[in-house]
């Protein structure tokens, strides 16, 4: 069967309709760059060993270079009976070369063959996404313009405790970094070579796996075969991070949403990054943070397809893992796309201070900061959680603040209680207030937000 690579075996052509259902070349075809960077590695190897000549290694990574152009410029013609990138690469070296050509393969499978591409790929891709999360943190880290600003702390979705503004900004900085660590592990454990494996059992030929894994990178071969044939752990491993990395950025986007409605009031997006309604002239949707928290599915459901895809298959290759890079080019694409556009809402996104700052005393944000105040004074814990929730029971018949209580109100509840109660009272002096390591007080802030500063500056 000409053109098939596993083609002496049969005696009739393979039906037409098994070609579209088999081929992967639809969505593999991105693989190009780094199957001829694998493919050229390879041939430097046969050559190091004696299995082809300089010459001949020499050709083929010349006629790869050609093939590698003319696939960029669109001048290759994709055919469903070539199945996938690797096959047309090939057909193409053997158009040009003939029997040098066909000496490519010695020593490898396209199982092998496989697996280097995409772990070649996905290594690429982890660096470029790393850079798109750092960006992002930089976005965050540079709104130390509101240092000055109080926002309220949520818990349940009730106001809870008040904190700089920065403490957000810098908490969704943690959540980026520990993306970020979790792809570095991620990109750790997928370093390992699995050129040379061959199709499950390796070779009898004497081949370099460890030549071969240096010149493209790797730490080493990976070393068992048959694992390598099949190992799909690292895609599994990296769409797991990514779906991390797209739930981080939809609770931060519906965070924001919430931010801009009429009701909450907190924040206005730039004109840029909203669109409008066709009927409702007055209406600013939040529709790129909209997608950002709908296309999170996308990620979240491709880690899923990777896992049911994975469970149950025997050792070691299965057709069924050409089905893995659709999940994983999915996941990779759509967090590209939801980052490359975050760090700009972030950056032009304004609040709206003077709204903040003639509501951030409702709700009781002192509370816990005046349960703590008698707690200094040697009050139990739950007995000033007591104490103070009388207190804002009455303010609220009173329909008043705490810092609005007269001092005799104070000490009729809790005899403790002093004319220093109003240096803790109220969202500003609450802030100030806080002292702990990592806290949301203007202090600690300050601290943090130069440690992330001078930490991006570095890297």
């Amino acid at each position: 069967m000409a053109g098939k690579a596993w083609g002496g075996r049969f005696s009739e052509p393979t039906n037409e309709q098994v070609e579209l259902f088999t081929e992967s070349i639809s969505f593999d075809a991105r693989l190009a760059a780094v199957d001829v960077r694998g493919s050229q590695a390879h041939a430097r190897m046969l050559a190091e060993v004696g299995l082809i000549s300089k010459e001949e290694s020499n050709q083929i990574q010349s006629a790869l270079d050609e093939i590698l152009g003319e696939i960029q410029q669109g001048k290759m013609e994709f055919r469903p009976s070539l199945e996938d990138i690797h096959m047309h690469i090939e057909s193409a070296l053997i158009a040009r070369l003939g029997d040098v050509g066909r000496k490519l393969h010695t020593g490898r499978s396209r199982n092998d063959q496989v697996s280097t591409d995409i772990k070649l790929y996905v290594r690429n891709e982890i660096d470029h996404l790393d850079g798109l999360l750092q960006q992002l943190q930089r976005a965050f880290v540079s709104r130390d313009g509101d240092l000055d600003l109080i926002l309220p702390g949520y818990t349940h979705l009730q106001r809870a405790q008040p904190v700089n503004a920065v403490h957000y900004w810098l908490a969704y900085t943690e959540k980026f970094q520990r993306d970020r660590e979790r792809l570095a592990d991620c990109r750790r454990r997928l370093n390992f070579s699995p050129l040379g494996a061959a199709a499950l059992a390796g070779t009898t030929l004497p081949i370099d796996r460890d030549q071969t894994a240096k010149d493209l990178g790797f730490t080493a071969p990976a070393a068992n075969s048959l694992d390598i044939s099949s190992d799909r752990d690292y895609l599994a491993e990296l769409v797991s991070s990514l779906s991390l990395i797209a739930i981080h950025l939809s609770a931060w986007a519906e965070e924001w949403i919430l931010w801009c409605t009429t009701e909450f009031g907190f924040m206005t997006l730039s004109d840029a990054y909203t669109t409008g309604s066709s009927i409702m002239p007055q209406k600013k949707n939040p529709d790129v943070l909209e997608l950002i928290r709908g296309k999170s599915a996308r990620v979240i459901a491709a880690s899923q397809q990777l896992f049911v895809l994975m469970k149950g298959l025997p050792l070691a290759y299965n057709r069924d893992l050409q089905e893995d890079k659709l999940a994983a080019f999915a996941a990779i694409d759509t967090i590209k796309s939801c980052l490359e556009l975050a760090p700009s809402i972030v950056i032009n996104a304004r609040l709206n201070r003077e709204k903040i700052a003639s509501r951030i005393d409702d709700g009781f944000l002192d509370a816990t900061a005046l349960m703590e105040y008698l707690i200094l004074r040697q009050v139990p814990m739950r007995t000033g959680h007591e104490i103070v929730g009388n207190l804002v029971a009455l303010c609220e018949s009173k329909n008043c603040r705490l810092k609005d209580l007269s001092l005799e109100e104070f000490q009729k509840t809790a005899p403790q209680i002093d004319n220093d109660v109003y240096d803790i009272l109220g969202a500003e002096n609450a802030v100030s207030a806080l002292r702990s390591f990592g806290s949301g007080g203007h202090e600690s802030v300050q601290h943090q937000l130069k440690l992330w500063q001078e930490r991006l500056a570095e890297s």
